[in-house]
């Protein structure tokens, strides 16, 4: 397997984990979380959704879903996704979003897969599931790689914020996966982000404990975990134990520490507790999007 490769799967097997990891504490204070298990680092299942151990939730199952509608439309189509994510509405998933939830019902009663700008899309949904189409897109540039991202988002999510957000994550992951290190995301993209959007600041915020939904919060939360450790595993914990929207905080941080860091980075106990068929298809369908965007690469070029 090609080092790129290998990034892509480690970005897609780290969403995963992270999701499964921090669904345990979802909604649970940094302080409750010391008091129940002291240091939160065991795929234990269990929490307000009652999961099993190593299983996932809406986080990674949104991901597959639009990943799996980019594959079989052969693109990033918004039609397609929409389509797709209803579908994966009516399978009746473990958990599910307000805002994702209005706009696929929005999308059943209209037929337009596309909700309008609101002011209450500031969630953190669309940068969530936002992984197919960065592995998708590789090589694409900057310009299309943010319209293939405003479309997958703008089905449930429209927002200025959560479009830069997206966007930013998104080009964090294809850098990571072609090779940048921890300072080049940093001043690449992450102080960038914050200075074209000034509510995402992190380095100057008190440690962002129990972030909500709030794109805001979440990317606070993340990159305060991500660029404050230097491993995979370490990463995870840190925001994790954290606590608020642990499930999604996790899968962000996971994508971004797994394109960085590599298979070989993944914890063993982690990667066996996963369920095996989302570890399966996690790892499928990553080597089927980067071959999609490197074709699209040699196309280009």
């Amino acid at each position: 397997m090609s080092d790129l490769a290998d990034r892509a799967v480690a970005a897609y097997l780290g969403l995963a984990i992270g999701d499964a990891l921090g669904a345990t504490v979802e909604f649970m204070s940094a302080r409750e979380i010391e008091h129940e298990y002291g240091v939160h680092e065991r795929m234990v299942g269990g929490g307000w959704l009652k999961l099993k151990p190593g299983q996932v939730t809406d986080d990674t199952t949104m991901a597959l879903a639009l990943g799996q509608a980019i594959l079989s439309s052969g693109g990033i189509h918004a039609q397609a996704i929409a389509e797709a994510f209803d579908g994966w509405m009516r399978a009746k998933p473990v958990d599910i979003g307000n805002t994702v939830r209005r706009g696929l019902l929005a999308f059943r009663a209209t037929g337009v897969p596309a909700v309008p700008l609101s002011e209450h899309d500031a969630g953190n949904g669309a940068a969530m599931r936002v992984l197919p189409v960065a592995l998708a897109t590789l090589g694409q540039g900057e310009a299309a790689v943010r319209e293939a991202c405003r479309i997958q988002a703008h089905v449930t999510h429209h927002h200025p914020l959560s479009d830069a957000a997206t966007e930013c994550l998104a080009l964090m992951v294809q850098a990571a996966v072609q090779g940048a290190d921890l300072a080049q995301l940093l001043h690449r993209y992450a102080y960038p982000l914050a200075g074209g959007y000034p509510a995402f600041v992190f380095r100057t915020r008190q440690r962002r404990d129990s972030p909500g939904g709030y794109i805001v919060e979440t990317v606070q939360a993340v990159f305060q975990a991500l660029f404050d450790t230097d491993s995979f595993r370490t990463c995870l914990v840190d925001v994790v134990n954290r606590g608020g929207d642990a499930d999604t905080t996790g899968a962000i941080a996971g994508m971004l520490a797994g394109a960085l860091y590599g298979t070989a980075a993944l914890p063993d106990a982690w990667l066996k507790a996963l369920d095996p068929a989302i570890r399966t298809a996690c790892s499928e369908q990553a080597m089927q999007l980067i071959e999609m965007g490197c074709v699209e690469q040699r196309a280009v070029g």
